[in-house]
């Protein structure tokens, strides 16, 4: 059992991974810029479920998974930038831009990867995963038809990242350093536009001809 912040946790995507991890018997609290939203929606998610502000739930923790739009993603970093010590950080975030969110508009450092890597410095064990899956897919729990991808330059972080994804009932993949992102990233507004263009309900995205143990590097 681990100990998870989910900061930005009172949104779809943060709401939805927090409940998995919960079924998966890990330890959760929720983190928000409000304490009283906080509140109010770990209370939603059971009576043992931790809250608080986003800096305070992330202290002491084994992950510190950041699940907010790409508008909040460097001050929500810079708040818990000194808090999350030796815990893995996993960022979410796609950089979206409304409202021409089926367009492909990575920021000029690549990535929204790249940019959290600056924004947390090199001390930060920074891992990127959970672009591509439907928040209300994974709310569900019935189970989501496709791979999370999983980036760093930290090789153990990444594999650890994988493994935490596997007790939500999911397939994380090592898909390579932190700069691949950019790929994930990017197939969000391929994936939105998917949706849109084929009435789909959340498509995703399964990779084939893979051993059932993907390599760490």
């Amino acid at each position: 059992m681990a100990k998870i912040a989910v900061v930005g946790g009172t949104g779809d995507l943060g709401s939805a991974i927090a409940r998995t991890l919960i079924k998966g018997g890990h330890e959760v609290a929720i983190g928000s810029r409000k304490a009283e939203s906080a509140a109010q929606h770990a209370a939603e998610l059971g009576p043992d479920v931790g809250h608080g502000v986003n800096a305070e739930v992330s202290r002491g923790c084994d992950f510190v998974i950041v699940t907010v739009p790409y508008s909040a993603q460097a001050g929500t970093l810079s708040d818990i930038r000194d808090s999350v010590g030796n815990a893995i950080v996993v960022d979410t975030t796609v950089p979206l831009v409304p409202p021409k969110v089926m367009r492909v508009q990575l920021p000029a450092a690549g990535c929204a990867a790249m940019e959290a890597r600056a924004l947390l410095g090199e001390g930060v064990r920074l891992v990127t995963a959970f672009h591509n899956v439907a928040a209300h897919k994974l709310a569900e729990g019935h189970g989501v038809d496709c791979d999370v991808l999983v980036f760093s330059d930290d090789t153990e972080a990444r594999a650890a990242v994988v493994e935490l994804i596997a007790t939500m009932g999911l397939r994380g993949l090592a898909a390579g350093s932190l700069a691949n992102s950019a790929a994930a990233e990017a197939l969000t507004s391929l994936l939105i536009f998917f949706n849109k263009t084929y009435k789909a309900d959340g498509a995703g995205v399964r990779f084939t001809g893979l051993t059932t143990a993907p390599p760490i590097a």
